[in-house]
């Protein structure tokens, strides 16, 4: 299989079905040179063991700047000058950076305040499937996947009701930025994005709250504090990466089950299986297709394959979830798979902090559903669901049921 094939993994088409491209990746070329819609090059890692060592081996760096020559980052698209305070997020940042301001996001995402939210989960859940009965209709992203991890991230920040429509206005439009015409249609959303936050952001200063932007305000590891670019990227980080990627294992996650409805029966007659149902889910659905990019520091070779330095790379979780060489009929649904060692919410230093928050969301979202809906089915015909596009993340854009 010759990089030469010319495949958009961004477009919604490709979305739909993965799968059986990444098969090919892991047989025949496991280390694969793709083309993005930006021009720009990029491998893809297919096979779990690899995929792991690229998420852990220090070689692979999150900042560009760490990695790339002179010559290299003179090439590099141009960026808007506003989108500058968002590259200051711990995700995009490599130690000891990214080490000291994932020690002080730590200190105020605790289990404790993750914990506290599940009674308002649970109350959530009721309520939005209350309306969808008095309505009698029920699109199942709009009206129940998005509502509840919004409301939650957002409450947890100290948003106020009323503003959090805006949020995801604003994450999909920066999130579905693939190429240079899409930054200059970001420009908008990035305005009054940034407006919005440092206005908050200063309230928090002045009238501190029980919330975490104050915590973030407030917190300080061996005297050190964030700054003010620092803190926005990590709100906009915690805003988007604790709802969309939440958004894609609701909904998706309800999709398999009603594709596999042995498996909807079971979880149903039995909701004791939803903790290794929804790590199933996870696996399965794989919300985060990729992990976000990383850039060679030197020249590495995987696979027999020699990535040159400087070069961006992503390792593709969703086919090491459905690597042959580890998972037991990888392709199949099994809600009581054990020892499922899935790569969905990352490895290494930059293992996902809210992995417990979407864990929690999901287990209540989907069991409650289901006690609630026995009789949930499509509304639609499944090849007619349409994929969002996008680089990284893989969700539909509507789910419509009926129940």
């Amino acid at each position: 299989m010759t990089s030469s094939v010319a495949v958009n993994i961004a477009s919604p088409e490709f979305k739909a079905n993965p799968h059986p491209f990444y098969a090919r990746l892991r047989a025949e070329a496991p280390v694969y040179r793709t083309v993005l819609p930006d021009k720009r090059t990029a491998w893809l890692v297919a096979r779990y063991d690899d995929v792991v060592a690229v998420l852990k081996d220090e070689r692979f760096v999150k900042d560009r700047r760490n990695a790339m020559t002179p010559e290299q980052l003179a090439k590099v698209p141009w960026v808007p000058g506003m989108f500058k305070p968002l590259e200051r997020n711990m995700l995009d940042l490599d130690a000891p950076d990214h080490t000291r301001l994932r020690a002080l996001v730590h200190k105020a995402f605790t289990p404790r305040l993750i914990e506290q939210m599940r009674e308002r989960i649970q109350t959530l859940a009721e309520e939005l499937l209350d309306t969808a009965e008095r309505k009698g209709t029920l699109e199942l992203i709009h009206d129940f996947a998005l509502p509840i991890p919004v409301t939650i991230i957002a409450q947890m920040l100290g948003v106020l009701p009323k503003d959090h429509h805006k949020f995801h206005t604003w994450s999909r439009a920066l999130l579905s930025m693939t190429s240079g015409r899409d930054m200059l249609r970001g420009i908008p959303p990035m305005i009054l994005f940034l407006r919005f936050m440092r206005k908050l952001v200063k309230e928090r200063r002045a009238y501190p709250a029980d919330d975490l932007i104050t915590a973030l305000v407030q917190a300080e590891e061996a005297g050190d504090t964030l700054s003010e670019d620092e803190l926005i990227a990590m709100i906009f980080l915690l805003l988007v990466a604790g709802h969309e990627t939440t958004v894609n294992l609701i909904a998706s996650g309800t999709l398999a089950l009603l594709q596999h409805p042995d498996q909807m029966e079971k979880l149903k007659n039995d909701p004791s299986f939803i903790k290794s149902g929804i790590e199933e889910l996870v696996r399965y659905t794989t919300p985060v297709e990729t992990a976000t990019e990383r850039y060679a520091r030197e020249d590495v070779t995987i696979a027999g394959v020699t990535i040159p330095r400087g070069e961006m790379v992503f390792a593709v979780i969703a086919s090491a979830n459905r690597d042959e060489r580890y998972f037991q009929n990888p392709d199949g649904l099994d809600i009581t798979r054990e020892n499922n060692k899935h790569l969905s919410f990352g490895q290494g230093a930059h293992y996902c902090l809210g992995a417990p928050l979407a864990r929690m969301e999901g287990q209540i979202a989907i069991n409650t559903l289901l006690r609630r809906m026995p009789n949930l089915r499509l509304k639609v015909a499944p090849e007619s669901l349409r994929w969002r596009g996008g680089l990284v993340l893989r969700g539909l854009e509507a789910l419509p049921v009926t129940f």
